[in-house]
């Protein structure tokens, strides 16, 4: 069944979403994907992986998928996925950063960003064709304070009549200023009406600046989805300096360090959608522990928080596996 236009349980709790950033290409930053993926990354091995994962999401109850133009084939994999399920979830994708890697994960840069009219266009004709039945959000890929967007009136204009047509607008945001971009996107209006109504942003128990705004874009009204949860797998890693009380808590718990991660996120009351980032169904299983998942405030005191700029310079060097 389709989701309401914006999605959580009916329990008024925050629910888990996948995303496909990991397994729509054979190279992404999140830590121990090397060792996750087979050596055969070709298309074919990588969409049968994104299949059986959204198979597995289906059966567990998720109905929340996220993609992008730039995540290498993601759109064609859950495309296919798509036309041969007869599932119906709530799809998110995104424009703004054309993938450019060639299929390779050597390559020297693997993504590049344009805000303009003209790849909007170019992009929303190609996600269209892809994803026109099923889609539900498009969202503006990292949208930050140097973008053209926030000045470009040929493009505002050309986004609105996407929103007429009866697609959702939202945004996703990166960098150590979110939650200056999460209230700007959210104050921006095209005729009277504000453009945006979700915010994708990073945050986790390492980077936890934006979680103010989040707040209060829950509160206006706006769905709030978390990305980048487990900190690309800094905070699944073991050994990590960073997640000994947490692998301490969860042992208490009989559960995987991930579970008690995404639980402690999904329990903040402006959460409505947490993306599990997956490459495995293993992990997914893992992940879905989270939702059952009872832990207090004080899961979040075994983690110190860093510095944004501090968190996405390092994230800036993680390489792509």
């Amino acid at each position: 069944m389709p989701l309401p236009s914006s999605p959580r349980s009916r329990s008024g709790t925050a629910q888990l979403g996948l995303g496909l950033a990991a397994v729509g290409r054979p190279g992404y930053i999140t830590l121990g994907r090397d060792a996750d993926l087979p050596a055969d990354r070709s298309p074919a091995a990588l969409e049968a992986r994104a299949h059986a994962l959204l198979d597995a999401a289906t059966a567990a109850g998720i109905g929340y998928v996220d993609t992008a133009r730039s995540y290498g084939r993601a759109e064609q994999f859950l495309a296919s996925w798509l036309r041969g399920s007869g599932a119906e979830p709530f799809v998110a994708s995104k424009w703004g950063y054309r993938y450019t890697a060639g299929w390779r994960t050597d390559a020297g840069q693997h993504e590049v960003k344009e805000h303009s009219r003209a790849a909007f266009e170019r992009q929303w004709a190609e996600t269209r064709d892809l994803l026109g039945p099923w889609l539900r959000l498009y969202q503006v890929h990292s949208l930050t304070a140097d973008s053209q967007l926030w000045t470009d009136r040929a493009l505002l204009a050309a986004l609105a009549e996407v929103r007429a047509g009866g697609v959702e607008l939202g945004f996703s945001t990166s960098g150590p200023a979110q939650a200056d971009t999460v209230r700007r996107g959210l104050a921006l209006t095209v005729d009277g009406r504000p453009l945006f109504t979700s915010v994708q942003t990073t945050w986790n128990l390492l980077e936890r600046s934006a979680g103010d705004a989040l707040a209060e874009a829950h509160a206006a009204g706006t769905r709030v989805v978390v990305k980048e949860a487990l900190a690309n797998g800094r905070l699944a890693a073991a050994g990590s300096p960073a997640t000994a009380g947490l692998a301490r808590a969860a042992r208490e718990l009989g559960v995987a360090v991930d579970a008690v991660v995404l639980a402690a996120v999904l329990a903040q009351p402006w959460v409505d959608v947490v993306l599990s980032g997956a490459v495995t169904v293993a992990q997914l299983e893992s992940n879905l522990r989270a939702t059952g998942l009872a832990v207090g405030p004080d899961v979040a005191d075994l983690v110190v928080p860093e510095p944004a700029p501090e968190y996405w310079a390092g994230r800036s060097r993680l390489p792509w596996h």
